[in-house]
């Protein structure tokens, strides 16, 4: 049935088999959050680790031409019966082979067995429910989670997963349009603040359109986690100069454009020391990065005594929530309260990143 024999499997990868054949050819063909669901099982199943997959189609679902690495193709030589031919596969893979079915959809990386099957248009809307309601479940920020992430998934959902664009485009085009915004802080009238600050919230909800689309299309990359990084540091930075240019030509004095350049430069070295931990630490996301006021937790999963406290302050301190209380601020003429707050901001950023640097490395260890 096959064209050559396989040989046995390394005795420390798992055997798993994804059968992509006619019963499977309906729902595999359909698209879940942009990807065709058989790609989107070949994704997954080439994120695992010590695994060996064999791909056994028939020919009636076109896969792509390169699979991942630990995956190979077994195509069918056009007749005799499937069934058995994959039951003698199953039977040289060894008892621990595990069959995957290319119209399945699943969400944590090994838990086929809590995956959705896809069949029929009701059960694409419920595989498309489960993987948007996932993302949404890692979402940190408490204005993110609440309205950021809420319009970004609806827009991703409706839009962008229609359209052949990397996710690294679009935090591009986010990135301009938050430098937009900014320049319209910059420019010092209300309404091109209360503007300034409204476009640069747009600019939030493009950057979480580029998350989302990165992680439905099982699209995330160190480049990509790279890349969002820079752009939201670049116009974080970017709007505390801004906030203190509006202010120092309008109505402020000197003073303001001071603080707003210690702000600016003492959140560069925040940024300077995040970027070493990143590269130290072989991480591409801030969130992730272990820390020494943390006890070298990651911030995204601190525990133990004092993370509530550590929690609080982080996420008084997260860009949605300053955009957005900044927006507020702006509305009422309080743009002085707004430069306050993110003076306060970096300073607490900056005395963390100093502490970092003078921690020995023991204490910024992962658990063994």
């Amino acid at each position: 049935m096959f064209p050559r024999t396989l040989g046995a499997a390394p005795r420390t990868t798992v055997p798993v088999i994804l059968r992509a054949t006619e019963q499977e050819s309906v729902g595999a063909r359909m698209h879940v959050g942009g990807l065709r669901v058989v790609d989107r099982a070949i994704r997954q199943l080439g994120r695992l680790r010590d695994v060996h997959v064999v791909v056994v189609d028939d020919g009636s679902i076109p896969l792509p031409r390169r699979l991942p690495r630990g995956m190979e193709r077994r195509s069918m030589d056009g007749g005799g019966d499937l069934t058995a031919a994959i039951e003698q596969l199953k039977a040289e893979l060894g008892p621990d082979t595990t069959m995957v079915g290319a119209d399945l959809v699943w969400l944590q990386p090994a838990r086929f067995d809590r995956g959705t099957r896809v069949v029929d248009a009701a059960s694409r809307h419920a595989a498309n429910d489960s993987i948007f309601n996932d993302i949404q479940r890692e979402t940190v920020g408490l204005v993110d989670r609440f309205l950021n992430q809420k319009i970004s998934s609806r827009l991703t959902r409706l839009l962008f997963v229609h359209l052949p664009i990397a996710p690294a485009l679009v935090t591009l085009v986010a990135g301009f349009v938050g430098l937009y915004g900014a320049l319209l802080v910059a420019g010092g009238t209300w309404q091109g603040v209360v503007s300034g600050f409204a476009v640069i919230e747009g600019y939030v909800i493009l950057d979480g359109c580029a998350n989302d689309l990165s992680r439905v299309r099982l699209h995330q990359t160190a480049l990509g986690a790279w890349l969002d990084t820079v752009v939201g540091d670049f116009v974080n930075v970017v709007m505390i100069l801004a906030v203190g240019l509006a202010l120092w030509h309008h109505g402020g004095t000197i003073l303001d454009m001071k603080m707003a350049l210690v702000a600016a430069g003492m959140t560069l070295f925040y940024v300077a020391v995040c970027y070493r931990e990143l590269m130290r630490q072989g991480e591409g996301d801030v969130m992730k990065l272990r820390w020494w006021f943390a006890y070298g937790q990651a911030l995204k999963n601190v525990s133990g005594a004092g993370s509530h406290s550590i929690k609080g302050v982080m996420l008084l301190g997260r860009r949605d929530f300053v955009i957005l209380l900044a927006l507020g601020l702006a509305y009422f003429d309080q743009l002085p309260v707004v430069l306050l707050y993110v003076l306060i901001v970096a300073i607490v950023r900056a005395a963390g990143a100093l502490g970092q640097l003078f921690t020995p490395d023991w204490r910024v260890r992962p658990p063994a």
